[in-house]
Formats: C-alpha cells, sequence, structure tokens
C-alpha cells in the first residue's frame, strides 16, 4: 500500500469514530507498525488536519479536514470529470460554471501523472434530451435550501391554474425530462412538488421555515419510499 492511500484510510478510519481510539487499535486495523502510525498521524497534522490526542491516549479526528485531491484514485478523478461535465450539460448556468471552476482547483494542485490522466482521460458525457425552459433563477432555490427559508411561488398547474404559494424547500431533483421543486406547502398543508418550468415567479423570503430541513428531507423521503444513496437521487 502506498503511503498517500495509507493516510487516506487514516482518516476514513478517524472519521468513523467520535471518541478517541488508541493508537495501538488504529495500527492493527491499518496493518502497521505503531511508530508509523504516530508519522502519519503528525504528517496529516502538518497538512492541516485538526487531530487532537497523544500516544498512551487515543486520537480523535475534528470535522472540517479535506485530503487534498492528490489522495483522489484515478477513477475517483474520472468520476468527477464526468459528474462535472453531466452537470455542465443538464444544470443551469450558475451550477456549470461552478463545476468548471470546481475542476481547474483540482486539476491546478494535481501531481504529474494525475494530471496527465485527468486530461487525458477519454471520458464523454452525450447530449441531453431537451429540457423545458426554466424561467426563474434556480440558485435562489438552492440559496433557500441551504439557509432553510421560504420561498413565495406563483404556480401553473398542468391544467393551467395559477395559485401563488409559500413554501418550505426540502429538495432540487434535475430529472430525466423536467426540474423539480419538493416542498412543504402552506396551501396545501402537505409535501408537494413543483415543476421548474411552471413556476412563473419566485420570491425568497427572510422567514425561516419552522421546522429542520434535514428532518423534512427525511419525512419526504419516507414518504416516497426513498432509502440510502437513493435519497439524492430523489427518484
Amino acid at each position: 500500500m502506498s503511503r498517500a492511500s495509507r493516510l487516506f484510510d487514516l482518516v476514513h478510519l478517524l472519521r468513523r469514530h467520535r471518541r478517541p481510539v488508541n493508537g495501538q487499535v488504529l495500527a492493527v486495523e491499518l496493518g502497521v507498525s505503531l511508530r508509523t502510525l504516530y508519522r502519519d498521524i503528525e504528517t496529516l497534522r502538518a497538512q492541516g488536519a485538526d487531530i487532537a490526542g497523544e500516544a498512551g491516549v487515543g486520537f480523535v479526528l475534528k470535522p472540517g479536514f479535506m485530503l487534498p485531491p492528490l489522495m483522489f484514485t484515478v477513477a475517483e478523478l474520472e468520476a468527477l470529470l464526468v459528474g462535472a461535465q453531466w452537470v455542465t450539460a443538464r444544470g443551469d448556468a450558475e451550477l456549470g460554471e461552478a463545476a468548471a471552476d470546481a475542476l481547474a482547483k483540482i486539476e491546478a494542485v494535481l501531481p504529474e501523472d494525475l494530471r496527465f490522466a485527468f486530461d487525458s482521460s477519454g471520458l464523454l458525457v452525450g447530449s441531453f434530451e431537451a429540457v423545458p425552459e426554466i424561467n426563474i433563477d434556480v440558485g435562489a432555490i438552492r440559496d433557500s435550501l441551504r439557509s432553510e427559508r421560504k420561498l413565495s411561488i406563483s404556480y401553473v398547474d398542468a391544467a393551467g391554474d395559477a395559485t401563488k404559494r409559500t413554501v418550505w424547500p426540502v429538495a432540487y431533483g434535475l430529472m430525466k425530462k423536467v426540474d423539480v421543486l419538493a416542498a412543504w406547502c402552506e396551501l396545501r398543508k402537505d409535501f408537494r412538488h413543483f415543476r421548474a418550468d411552471r413556476i412563473v415567479r419566485l420570491k425568497p423570503l427572510e422567514a425561516r421555515i419552522p421546522r429542520r430541513r434535514a428532518d423534512l428531507f427525511q419525512e419526504w423521503c419516507e414518504l416516497e419510499g426513498i432509502k440510502g444513496h437513493a435519497a439524492r437521487k430523489l427518484y
């Protein structure tokens, strides 16, 4: 096992524990000597990892540390590349630009061998079926999801009936043919799905939603029968 892979495994091992873990336990799980483990911990600390503890007491990794891109495998980098291409082709302009910027930042700090693999992967994303035009600021929906604030929307349903709603954003999905906002609707007192192309006006509100969005998201997933990683795919 390379040292880079070992450091990667050590970070993930520490993340699994919320309380200090004895160094000998970590060394056994990694298959290294205690001396090597201590040296690896010091290396991670030098890279910015906030690892509390000491020999004989135990170690715990505080939240917030991200490994530099050089720790990615070639397959992981290819997955990021394909994902970014998909976002650029399917997402809105702001999200597509963010994906391109993220790739540029990763590429800038890659070692030479990984940069070559990144640049010459040969993986492409094909064209997509045209989706209905969206005339609202999707970025405002993402902001409301992050800030847990309500949205005021004017919505036209399939029958052409228009209503004004105050909603609590739960999730925003890029479906195969349409974009969909999942939200708790104050008018209907229930979860509802709103096609983004049928939202004719949207206004972010200062009022915060009265419940944690994470709890609403979990409740919505259970109602929709969505489990595990599938929750991130929405449908």
